[in-house]
Order: structure tokens, then sequence, then C-alpha cells
């Protein structure tokens, strides 16, 4: 496939577009700056935010991935997260390119029923407001029919490591392992995006990895 990947430049969005590539398939990455060390494949500057730019970029591609996320003490995530839904489902619209995804985060996922890890004691203030601001995004993309997109969230945990080629999915409940820990590597999370990609099994839905 074509692929569009905004945030290519990130420690997410660079992982999967390793792993696009390892798989044979052809990146286009984006960022603000069109900046991008050690990248294997087309790289040009980009605001996912802007659905003109996003059409532009996009058009003649199969399919939209989104790892955009704020850069610290430079970006509002409570609002940058609602401009890159507003962005990505017009940009799409308007490039005619059904299929996108877009990583999301942990912090809208249940840890009981109707409780959200973003609701409980335990979960870092410093981190609500972005939380919050993408369980509105995810919202968005819940209320669009005409695109085939997919919400994936990751553990709670995401961090440097080996790809085991080993995950488990779900929908909307923070997953954990036998000790209660709900972790992945960035590696591993970039294989389930990229699985889903090319299997299509969560289409319309939010996703989660975890180990």
């Amino acid at each position: 496939m074509n692929v569009v990947v905004f945030g290519a430049s990130g420690n997410i969005g660079r992982e999967i577009s390793r792993e696009l590539v390892s798989r044979g398939h052809r990146v286009t990455g984006v960022t603000r700056g069109g900046e991008i060390q050690d990248f294997d494949g087309t790289v040009q500057p980009g605001n996912a935010t802007d659905p003109d730019q996003v059409a532009h970029i996009s058009r003649n591609h199969d399919a939209i991935i989104s790892a955009v996320g704020p850069r610290h003490g430079v970006d509002d995530g409570t609002t940058l997260f609602i401009d890159v839904a507003l962005g990505l489902i017009g940009g799409a619209r308007l490039a005619h390119v059904q299929r996108v995804i877009v990583v999301g985060g942990a912090g809208s996922l249940e840890v009981a029923p109707g409780v959200r890890l973003v609701d409980t004691p335990e979960f870092p203030e410093a981190w609500k407001q972005d939380a919050l601001a993408q369980a509105t995004s995810l919202e968005m993309y819940r209320g669009v029919d005409d695109l085939e997109w997919t919400y994936v969230s990751p553990a709670a945990i995401i961090e440097s490591g080996d790809r085991s080629g080993h995950y488990r999915t779900g929908r909307d409940q923070l997953l954990v392992d036998e000790d209660g820990q709900s972790r992945i590597t960035y590696a591993d999370f970039a294989s389930a995006v990229v699985d889903e990609l090319e299997r299509g099994t969560s289409i319309r839905h939010r996703m989660s990895v975890a180990y």
C-alpha cells in the first residue's frame, strides 16, 4: 500500500513507518518541519490540523495513519487532538481516502464498567487534560460513518524495547497482564497498528493494545 504517516518523527510514528517499510509498503512520512533522520521513505512537511494540507498530501494514497502528538512545551494538547481529528476527517474526505488509523491514548480506556483510567485518583494530573481531549477526539471519530477509521489506544505504559511480535488486543477496556501491569513497547504497538491496516478487523471501532 501507499501510506501517509503523520507524526512520523515521533517515537510511535517512526516505529510504525519502519514496520510498514519492513513489510513492503511505501511510506510518505509527514512532520511539521519536513525533516526525519534516517527515514526510509518520502518525507515532506505538513500540518495534520489543516484539511487542505492533509488532502493534498494524501491524494493517491491507500491509507492515512496519524501518530501526531503535542510537542512538549510547544503545543497545547487540549486543542491539538481535536484539531487533528478535524483535519484528518476533513482531509481524508477531500482526498477520497477511506482508511484512517489514529494513534490515541490510554486515558479513555475503562478500568471498570463506566470508569475510565483518566477518572481514577492515580491518573497523573499533568496528563489529565490531554487525555480528556483525546477522549473527545475519539467521540468525534465515532460520529463518522463514511470513513473506515480505527482508533488505536496503547497500554498505560508505552516504552522503548524489542519487537517480540506478540501482543493482545481489546476494545474499550484497559488490558493488563497477570501482574496487573499494562505495558507495550513502541515496536510491538507498531506491529499491531500495521496488522490492523492489513487485516481491517477493527474498522469504525477503537482497538486497545497491550501485552
